[in-house]
């Protein structure tokens, strides 16, 4: 029954900033395990940019979607075993320690990518940067969670959200600040290493979670803590408090060490909040974050813009405002509340899907033509060998176009020399290495490989820019927000830890599905699928997801006790007493009562 009533009065935003000057000893608890949340960012973010140059150095990973989604998705099977290894220590071993091994994980990762002499090395790089990623997906929104005072909870957790976004940011940039260095790609995963020594003399300077400290029997030493956070009025009801919750689990379960999982699945309060909990992460990834945030470059070559240091220089412009979109919820989240940012962020989504759906269809169904004539103006040798037998046999072959050229032979294997009087002429079809694409070049042509010119290409980076406005500030955030606030003290370990898990098992299907479903479908389909699953988030959300703004933690389970439904969501919330009337088998006999 940790947290006391608060009320709350929409002022989060302008109190978190007070504390910069009131107590910001707060301030460097969120920021310092923040920075868990910007190697997050960095790292996911990072290959999107590096793997354009990283399958120019390597064959066989040029040749290979398999290996690219490799490379990628490595990362994400590394974050489910961190995130699930994350949820036992940080119950075993304390918050802090677990962000400790976690910046370890980061340190190692980044120096075997940054000195990888193969496809291998990278795939062992990525794992251990995954198991880093995993375990302080779950810790330091935890952390913050447990060392900020319920009033403006929402908003501290929003900043490792922020410096989440701020880290991809932070990685496009690099990336294009690096295209020109030498070694490329090397220095774009290296760079990881810094922040990651950095938080590590950080946190070795602050304390462990009172909360954590206080259930181990540490009672002094989180008490002390507390009395830093709190002010001298509020100290003592919150230390009350936090007595009466841990006293009572012990009185439950007769140990405040072990959790049973069996008894956790058949706890009532526990099962609601792993469902929304486990859910929202779920959804996160199946409405297609990550197919933005890891194959950003290679949508926009899709969209029509061919060279890599335009896709890196466009791509940064949706990560920035992935970023943005973290500070709009800093500030709304504690004013608008948890479920409305939700379902206005779904809505939008949905939109911007729609949009790139449509724009993707018109792009793949009116792709330049193929020209016999631009064709035959390089080598013979040089010709696309699909496209060479299909002009030799009876009729023709067909119209070709630069859809078809790319998929001729999988799209790997041939390529689309552009006019060099205008990119939306009919150009040539020749086979993909980089002597062809030199000589393309060498005459003042663009070469596509991904996608084909388009003049809607623009529209597909509206599309984008949609999105990511729309997901940032709801789904992007509250997700990580409410799994650090739903669960009783005594599971939160565990319950973040697998509803940690669960996103990053989301995550790797996705990711490792990607690219393979634009070959077979093609984009247009493959967002019309992600779109379909935005639907079915926005059902789940205003069904199984309840409201949690500015309510102390016992409030919470309370909340899911009842199985309280407010599908009028929008409206003010009235305090829990006066919401309802409990009869006296305590079943809610008011108008929100359980379904």
């Amino acid at each position: 029954m940790e947290g006391g009533a608060h009320e709350f009065d929409g002022s989060a935003f302008k109190e978190c900033f007070s504390l910069s000057w009131r107590n910001p000893y707060v301030l460097r608890l969120a920021f310092s395990a923040g920075i868990g949340g910007l190697l997050f960012g960095y790292d996911t973010g990072v290959i999107s940019g590096a793997l354009l140059y990283i399958r120019d150095d390597f064959v066989s990973v040029d040749r290979n979607t398999w290996l690219q989604e490799m490379i990628v998705s490595m990362a994400v099977a590394g974050a489910i075993i961190g995130a699930a290894i994350g949820g036992w220590t940080t119950d075993r071993f304390g918050r802090r320690t677990s962000i400790l091994v976690a910046d370890f994980l980061f340190f190692v990762g980044a120096v075997v990518m940054a000195s990888a002499t193969g496809p291998a090395q990278l795939v062992v790089g990525r794992v251990f940067v995954g198991l880093g990623v995993g375990m302080a997906s779950m810790t330091s929104p935890l952390y913050i969670s447990e060392a900020s005072p319920a009033r403006i909870r929402g908003a501290l957790v929003s900043t490792n959200a922020f410096l989440i976004t701020g880290g991809q940011f932070l990685a496009y940039l690099i990336n294009l600040a690096f295209t020109k260095a030498p070694g490329t790609w090397r220095w774009m995963l290296g760079v990881a290493a810094l922040p990651a020594v950095v938080q590590f003399g950080l946190m070795l300077a602050l304390p462990e979670s009172p909360r954590w400290l206080y259930r181990k029997g540490r009672a002094e030493e989180a008490e002390a803590i507390l009395r830093r956070i709190y002010s001298a009025e509020e100290v003592e009801r919150e230390i009350g408090e936090l007595k009466e919750s841990v006293a009572a689990e012990v009185r439950e379960r007769g140990s405040s060490e072990k959790v049973n999982l069996a008894a956790l699945v058949r706890t009532a309060t526990v099962r609601r909040g792993l469902v929304a909990g486990v859910g929202l992460q779920v959804f996160q990834q199946l409405v297609g974050i990550n197919t933005v945030m890891y194959y950003s470059p290679t949508i926009v070559q899709l969209a029509g813009f061919a060279s890599n240091q335009t896709a890196l220089a466009l791509s940064l412009v949706t990560s920035g405002l992935n970023a943005l979109g973290s500070i709009v919820s800093i500030y709304f989240i504690d004013r608008t509340g948890r479920k409305k940012l939700l379902v206005i962020s779904l809505v939008g989504v949905i939109l911007s899907l729609g949009v790139l759906t449509a724009v993707f269809h018109e792009t793949t169904s009116h792709s330049p033509a193929v020209s016999a004539a631009e064709t035959a103006h390089f080598d013979g040798s040089l010709t696309c060998p699909s496209y060479r037998s299909s002009s030799s046999s009876a009729g023709g072959g067909g119209f070709w176009d630069c859809t078809r050229c790319l998929k001729a032979a999988g799209s790997s294997e041939c390529g689309f020399c552009a006019s060099g009087a205008s990119r939306l002429l009919p150009g040539a079809c020749l086979v993909s290495n980089n002597t062809v694409r030199d000589a393309c070049h060498g005459e003042g042509r663009l070469w596509y490989t991904r996608g084909c010119p388009s003049r809607y290409g623009w529209l597909a980076l509206l599309g984008l820019a949609l999105y990511i406005i729309f997901f940032s500030p709801g789904m992007g955030t509250v997700p990580w927000i409410v799994n650090s606030e739903i669960y009783p003290l005594r599971y939160r370990g565990v319950c973040g830890g697998a509803a940690a898990t669960a996103n990053w098992v989301s995550n790797l299907a996705v990711a490792q599905s990607f690219l393979s479903l634009t070959e077979a479908i093609g984009t247009s389909w493959t967002f019309l699928i992600f779109g379909g699953l935005s639907v079915a988030a926005l059902a789940f959300v205003l069904v199984c997801v309840p409201e949690t703004k500015g309510l102390p933690i016992e409030e919470v389970e309370k909340m899911l006790e009842r199985r309280e439904l407010r599908l009028r969501f929008w409206a003010p919330r009235r305090h829990a007493d006066a919401d309802a009337d409990i009869d006296g088998n305590g079943k809610e006999s008011g108008k929100n009562a359980g379904v």
